[in-house]
């Protein structure tokens, strides 16, 4: 499954490409951004609720491919919500989506997602920009990566208040065949479960925090199977009956998504406390120069979140994250750590030259 766009570059196997700020082609200015992130997920995580946090987060991945009728666009899974990039004719299909899943998450879920939209051209009037490389995790799973800072801009917006999609009265629920949550979490085998953000200063180059990411990434090269938190052997079902032969457990490995870019690096690791010492030592050093912010959260375990889509099994994408946190918990750090951002949440009209909260 190609998670490709428009005239795409091939996609690249090796992690540490997709560092190079060269490696991204930006998106067109009519294309359109869509975000979901679970209102309050700190407190849910609080009570357990990791597992529906996660199936709320990647609900709109499935969704929209579903609806869309293919899962050939821009998505990326944060834990607690995603982001998604599709062409300005898709205006439609991803306003009902969105709305969809916001139904189901309150109402089967009782979660709240927040949703919104935003096109690339207005994310460009406000000083960032939407950039896209492919990371292929095998032979047939490729992963969106996205650079430029529009993705954070618009997060930013959007919680906010700003470009948000306004709830249906009478919504359908969404078609989530193929998103399931069947495997008992991951202990780990290292030592600790890392969930890591690392995300550049405004002022930092592409090129300097690309040399911190990359030295980062070799430490955690160095462990077990580059510090890959889903286990060698099978995995437990929910069910408790082992299913899944070593082959194809070993594809459910490669296709998951625990290294990617999102406008920063996000991480969910196995590996030793010494080597989470050596980086975040490495992190503090750079955020003290004022290159970097961070967030990090260690925990025991790992959770997976499978797709499996009707009309490719064999693109089968897992989304993975840290059962006592994850990434809700490292963004909650990373968060508190920023200084306002004043000037930049004021530039550009906040009005979207799309008129999508008439639907």
């Amino acid at each position: 499954m190609a998670n490709s766009y428009t005239n795409p570059r091939q996609a690249y196997s090796e992690f540490s490409l997709v560092l190079d700020p060269a490696m991204y082609e930006p998106l067109p200015d009519d294309w359109l951004i869509g975000v979901t992130d679970v209102v309050s997920s700190t407190s849910a995580i609080k009570s357990g609720r990791y597992e529906d946090v996660n199936y709320a987060g990647a609900s709109i991945i499935a969704a929209l491919g579903n609806a869309w009728g293919t899962f050939d666009f821009p998505f990326v899974f944060r834990g607690d919500g995603a982001a998604f990039a599709l062409p300005p004719h898709g205006i439609m299909t991803a306003t009902s989506v969105l709305r969809q899943v916001a139904t189901f998450a309150r109402t089967e879920l009782n979660l709240a997602l927040r949703i919104g939209l935003v096109s690339v051209r207005e994310i460009r009037a406000n000083g960032y920009d939407v950039r896209i490389a492919r990371y292929a995790a095998s032979e047939n799973v490729t992963y969106a990566m996205f650079a430029g800072g529009g993705l954070k801009w618009a997060e930013q917006q959007i919680k906010k208040g700003r470009y948000l999609v306004k709830p249906g009265k009478h919504t359908a629920m969404p078609d989530l065949t193929g998103l399931t949550c069947e495997w008992t979490p991951f202990p780990s085998q290292q030592g600790e479960i890392l969930s890591l953000l690392v995300e550049p200063d405004e002022n930092t180059s592409p090129e300097i925090f690309a040399a911190l990411a990359k030295r980062v990434l070799a430490v955690f090269d160095a462990g077990p199977r580059q510090s890959h938190p889903v286990p060698k052997g099978i995995a437990i079902p929910k069910d408790g009956e082992k299913y899944v032969d070593v082959k194809s457990w070993s594809e459910v490995a490669s296709n998951s998504d625990f290294r990617k870019y999102d406008d920063g690096l996000r991480l969910t690791l196995d590996c030793t406390r010494e080597q989470i010492n050596t980086v975040e030592a490495m992190l503090v050093a750079a955020k003290a120069r004022g290159e970097i912010n961070f967030g990090l959260h260690r925990q025991s375990h790992a959770l997976m979140t499978c797709l499996v889509p009707s009309g490719r099994p064999d693109s089968h994408l897992h989304f993975l994250d840290g059962m006592g946190g994850g990434y809700a918990k490292a963004a909650e750090m990373l968060e508190a750590s920023e200084l306002p951002e004043a000037s930049s949440f004021n530039r550009g009209s906040p009005a979207l030259e799309i008129p999508l909260l008439a639907y």
